[in-house]
């Protein structure tokens, strides 16, 4: 058995996400004090209590589901006793996850992580003016498909594709009326559905060229260690160990695709058996038994499944 562990991107945020973990741990309590304490706010207030509206501001979503995962890191840690560099053989996020990714692997400091994505939440909202973009997700058609399609759509504008999710589910993100005539052309080219999503900001694409300026400048700033084990990038669908290959990439995963599909099966080419999602949500778990079901899953955020994981990493 050969086990990753990922960690989920925005979506799978919803309020009282690791209050059970805060209630039962002190080591998911000292994350979530941490966390509050290196942003001056209340961050564990409004991912315990709300209001929804809070919790959905891309600044507060993208620290909020990385302390969870990170709250859940650290149990595993304190209470079984488990080192991820021995007991795993890779980690993985799907965009701001990426960074969790990076945090449990020793890479990135808790604090500065959490710094790091309210900077990034903030600076990828200010990138484009609201309702000047949009993403939609386009249901049935696979990559070179939605590709053509996004090519055929942008015009003058720009629309690309964000995140390659899994087999028929692909994004895209770009100029809000090219996007709408994405999902329009992928309806009429046979996708069984074409949804536009309710964010503020198109993600992933071009647009966001100035969050990746401010980005770059912030990791720049940013001690990194060597990761305990290799980390899957966004960008390139494969492992990367280099601390300055890593900052290069991170800054990149602002305006390029994620390519969770292509890293999925990466992993498991590189011998991967199972794969677990650690955090809020089971938005990962889903996408990974579409891209391969021989893939074992499993979404771990509760007190008893971080018993389940120990017990299957001690083996």
């Amino acid at each position: 058995m050969s086990i990753a562990l990922v960690f989920p991107g925005q979506g799978s945020q919803s309020v009282d996400m690791g209050k059970d973990l805060y209630a039962a741990f002190p080591e998911a309590r000292d994350v979530f004090e941490e966390v509050d304490e290196s942003l001056g706010q209340k961050l564990s207030k409004i991912i315990f209590e709300g209001p929804e509206s809070d919790l959905n501001l891309t600044e507060n979503t993208q620290p909020a589901l990385m302390a969870v995962s990170m709250a859940v890191i650290a149990v595993l840690k304190k209470q079984g006793g488990i080192d991820i560099g021995k007991n795993c053989a890779f980690v993985a996020g799907h965009s701001l996850g990426e960074y969790a990714a990076l945090t449990a692997a020793g890479t990135l400091k808790l604090s500065d992580t959490a710094k790091l994505l309210k900077l990034r939440g903030q600076s990828m909202q200010k990138a484009v003016p609201v309702g000047v973009g949009a993403m939609a997700a386009i249901l049935g058609l696979d990559l070179p498909d939605v590709q053509a399609i996004a090519s055929e759509a942008a015009g003058k504008d720009i629309c690309q594709c964000a995140n390659d999710n899994s087999p028929g589910q692909v994004v895209v993100s770009g100029h809000k009326q090219a996007v709408e005539r994405a999902a329009a052309l992928a309806t009429e080219k046979g996708a069984k559905r074409a949804v536009m999503l309710p964010v503020s900001a198109p993600f992933h694409c071009s647009l966001m060229k100035p969050a990746a300026d401010i980005m770059a400048e912030a990791l720049a700033a940013t001690n990194m260690a060597a990761p305990a084990l290799p980390v899957v990038s966004n960008v390139t669908a494969k492992a990367e160990n280099q601390t300055d290959r890593i900052r290069d990439l991170l800054v990149s995963q602002i305006t390029d695709m994620v390519r969770w599909r292509e890293s999925v099966l990466w992993m498991k080419g590189q011998g991967v058996t199972d794969m677990v999602e650690i955090g809020a949500g089971k938005v990962l778990g889903g996408l990974i038994r579409r891209i391969d079901k021989d893939i074992a899953c499993d979404s771990v955020a509760t007190p008893e499944g971080i018993e389940n994981l120990i017990r299957k990493l001690k083996g």
